[in-house]
């Protein structure tokens, strides 16, 4: 099993100064020199440092560094102990270890990128270490740290939904630890971040239903200050509606919904939202279509409309982000596929240039492609929704 970068360092560091390398008084490496060495945090410098210290074979002097206070005497040849044969093997050309965390991934969207993740690793010689945050930011953080130092050379992130970006994620800025951020991004700094154009996706998909003939569009969306994606989706919608000259009914949105309460059974958290929407479209007998900002609202409108006794898309249509593969799809709904698969490539290739000193700084958008499905079609004549 590979070692952690820390315990590395430790055992090298250790049997240079068993054989003599280093001698009593004599200083070692700083943890600065040690950080730029291996090419590692500081917090992994120091762990190797502070175990040679347990050990009592350094001293740390507070502005003047660590020394030397106690070694061996070198080994006679043929009598170099096996401990040192694996730290010399430690110190050739090691394996790249990189560091993922995701919220969570799903059929529709995260499987893929992941997937294409660990096929550019295994095409580049680099391991992955995979955990899952479950949209709690509080193990998203202890992910971080614990990667960290277990000494992971970058890490690539997809953030779970918040306000703000964890401490962590700040942290690591500041540090300028080698990382890159999946699906969000950090305004008013230079962090790599690799997402789709979800403000022209949207646009496009909007564009979609105007060709149809429809001009009273509900929107359906999980909490709007949750996610920059869904953010971005939303101005996508408004900026449609401006270049056509039609006027936006905001009445007509459910912004709120969230569908994987974690204090609720699922089924629960489903049926609450579909009777969101079953009231939305009572209230708004205008409305002919659907606009789903993800594929599982996308799943819960069509569970809705078909209780009402709707028909799609004959009554109204539906359109969202990302969908299955065909062969595991539950409906064919019309969809803005994103390139998950590119984005989950670039995210490794990115986070390794980033580790060999290359500069990549800034947001990286990625176009999504309209794929018609069943679920769209020509807007009908306005409705009542009976009760």
């Amino acid at each position: 099993m590979l070692k952690p970068r820390y315990e590395q360092m430790y055992l090298l560091l250790r049997e240079k100064i068993l054989v003599g390398e280093y001698s009593v008084g004599e200083r070692i490496p700083s943890e600065k020199e040690l950080m730029e060495e291996f090419s590692v945090s500081r917090i992994t410098s120091k762990k190797a440092l502070d175990m040679l210290v347990q050990d009592g074979i350094i001293m740390r002097q507070p502005g003047r560094g660590s020394f030397v206070i106690e070694h061996k005497p070198p080994f006679r040849p043929g009598e170099v102990p096996s401990v040192l044969e694996q730290a010399l093997t430690v110190s050739r050309p090691k394996q790249m270890v990189l560091g993922v965390i995701m919220e969570d991934f799903s059929d529709s969207y995260g499987k893929e990128m992941l997937a294409e993740m660990e096929r550019t690793a295994q095409a580049l010689g680099v391991y992955i270490l995979l955990r899952l945050s479950f949209s709690r930011p509080e193990v998203e953080e202890k992910a971080i740290r614990m990667l960290r130092e277990y000494g992971v050379d970058g890490l690539i992130i997809y953030p779970t939904r918040g306000q703000n970006f964890s401490p962590e994620i700040l942290r690591l800025v500041i540090d300028k630890f080698p990382h890159v951020l999946v699906d969000r991004y950090m305004k008013w700094t230079d962090t790599t971040a690799i997402s789709t154009d979800n403000v022209e996706a949207t646009r496009n998909g909007v564009q979609h239903l105007f060709n149809y003939g429809h001009r009273h569009i509900g929107l359906l969306a999980s909490r709007v200050t949750d996610n920059v994606a869904i953010e971005e989706r939303i101005e996508g919608f408004v900026q449609a509606h401006a270049e056509r000259g039609i006027l936006l009914d905001r009445s007509s949105w459910l912004t709120d919904m969230n569908w994987s309460v974690s204090d609720e059974p699922a089924s629960t958290s489903i049926d609450r939202n579909v009777d969101m929407v079953q009231r939305m479209l009572r209230d708004h007998p205008q409305v002919t279509a659907l606009f789903a900002m993800e594929y599982e609202l996308a799943l819960i409108a069509k569970e809705a409309i078909e209780k009402l006794g709707m028909q799609i898309p004959k009554q109204l249509s539906v359109i969202c982000f990302d969908s299955p593969p065909s062969t595991s799809a539950l409906y064919p709904f019309t969809h803005l596929q994103q390139q998950q698969k590119e984005i989950g490539k670039l995210a490794v290739n990115h986070v390794l240039k980033h580790i060999e000193g290359e500069v990549i700084s800034g947001k990286i958008s990625l176009n999504a492609t309209l794929i018609t499905g069943k679920s769209t079609g020509p807007a009908p004549e306005p409705m009542n929704v009976q009760v």
